[in-house]
């Protein structure tokens, strides 16, 4: 296993590559995101049978589900309550769980996709406290959508295009304490900040093709784009500490001790294990 340093100031992390360790037989299909819920548990999100791969946060592989479910895997997200939501990007679908696999709600109807309206080929979605459903449908629509608990849709924003507010490719998407939503908005190379009904707060720019955005519980956010590089900042855009990562994670995710998780496509998922103030020492 790689055991790379990296990172700058208080943000260096211990590089575990390859992370999670597979049951004899079963290899890895292209891990397009991660999540981890409320015990750290860490679920890998792939393109292939089972879609949904769990492990603890040693990698010890515990379970995994969804066998014939799910076609196109994209994002996923775990809310605090441990329901799990993921988007079947080519069916056109975003889906809650329960964090065993069993089907709670369904967003979109399988194999349709609508044109400016949910969904053309969804990227990725995120729930804010409030219990509200937002997803980035950015391959095809490059809109957001905004739906109740129950699914009902509320309001879609954006328009294709270069200029504040317009949006191309939003790829990945989070919703922080205030409901306050941040959009990678990957081909215009910057994260936008809405309110929840839409609004354009501010942008953050010079980033090169934004996969994806988490923020952990101190209000620090956490980007991956394709330098590769890994960008953290403060809830106002500034700059924390960057570096050059050992993947392009096309998502990530981090758990309550810090340590953060990139899906790193056939490669399955790195685990960056963050440093202890007396390791900084």
């Amino acid at each position: 296993m790689t055991k790379l340093i990296f990172g700058t100031g208080q943000y260096k992390y211990r590089v575990e590559d390859p992370f999670g360790i597979l049951p004899a037989g079963m290899t890895w299909g292209n891990v397009s995101h991660v999540a981890v819920d409320s015990s750290d548990r860490v679920y890998a999100f792939q393109r292939k049978d089972p879609p949904i791969i769990v492990f603890d946060s040693d990698g010890k592989f515990l379970h995994s589900w969804g066998d014939g479910d799910l076609i196109d895997a994209h994002g996923i997200f775990i809310t605090n309550d441990d329901e799990l939501f993921v988007v079947d990007r080519d069916m056109y679908q975003v889906l809650k769980y329960t964090l065993n696999g069993e089907l709670l709600l369904t967003i979109g109807v399988r194999g349709k996709s609508a044109l400016q309206a949910p969904f053309n080929h969804p990227a990725d979605v995120a729930v804010s406290p409030a219990g509200d459903i937002y997803v980035a449908d950015g391959y095809g629509n490059s809109l957001i959508h905004k739906f109740s608990a129950t699914g009902d849709h509320l309001l879609s924003w954006g328009t294709p295009g270069n200029e504040k507010g317009q949006l191309t490719t939003p790829h990945g998407i989070w919703v922080d304490s205030k409901s306050k939503i941040y959009v990678a908005d990957r081909e215009n190379n910057c994260i936008q900040v809405f309110t929840e009904n839409g609004e354009l707060i501010t942008q953050w720019p010079n980033f090169y093709h934004p996969m994806d955005i988490w923020e952990d519980k101190h209000g620090v956010f956490y980007v991956t784009d394709q330098v590769p590089r890994f960008i953290i900042l403060d809830s106002e855009g500034t700059i924390l500490a960057r570096g050059r990562a050992p993947e392009a994670g096309h998502g990530i995710y981090g758990d309550s001790q810090g340590n953060l998780y990139l899906s790193a496509s056939l490669r399955g998922l790195v685990k960056l294990r963050r440093l202890t103030n007396k390791e900084l020492e």
